[in-house]
């Protein structure tokens, strides 16, 4: 078989639950829930009410879950100027932090700042941004996160594009 018409190797699939849909009077219950369903990693939506038009968890909450489980928190700062908030959300549990190309003014600075605290670093882009703005970042970033949706709210129709 040549290299040309040989398989493409696949990545493992690895599935990530969203706190954003959790009971949060049952966290712990929720959360024990995922992990016996198999869960390989919690989703944390962090919101700003700036970078989107809405609020969501905080520091606090991912205490919370960082004492009743042991999945890795994936975080996901939907926050104007991410930077500020790298080494708080790394202190409270972050094992991968991802940041928007949009709401970070020097996203290289920012992503290499990650990696430096001991986090995994991510990059989401908004349904409308270019996967061509992320060129000169691609060996800085350990996952990409494609928006489907505008950020900001949960439960929406797909962006058709």
């Amino acid at each position: 078989m040549s290299r040309e018409t040989a398989p493409l190797s696949q990545p493992p699939i690895r599935i990530c639950a969203s706190l954003a849909c959790a009971d949060f009077l049952h966290l712990e219950r929720d959360l024990v829930a995922l992990e016996s369903a198999g869960v390989d990693y919690l989703h944390i939506d962090v919101m700003d009410g700036c970078f989107v038009p809405n609020f969501a968890l905080s520091p606090d909450i991912m205490r919370a879950a960082r004492r009743a489980t042991t999945l890795p928190l994936d975080v996901h700062l939907m926050v104007a100027r991410p930077e500020r908030y790298l080494e708080t959300f790394v202190e409270a549990g972050a094992g991968i932090l991802v940041v928007h190309q949009e709401a970070s003014v020097h996203l290289q600075r920012t992503l290499s700042r990650i990696r430096s605290l001991g986090a995994r670093a991510g990059l989401a882009l908004n349904p409308a941004t270019s996967l061509h703005t992320l060129d000169y970042v691609l060996e800085d970033i350990d996952l990409l996160l494609i928006m489907t949706v505008n950020p900001g709210f949960v439960r929406q129709k797909l962006v058709p594009s």
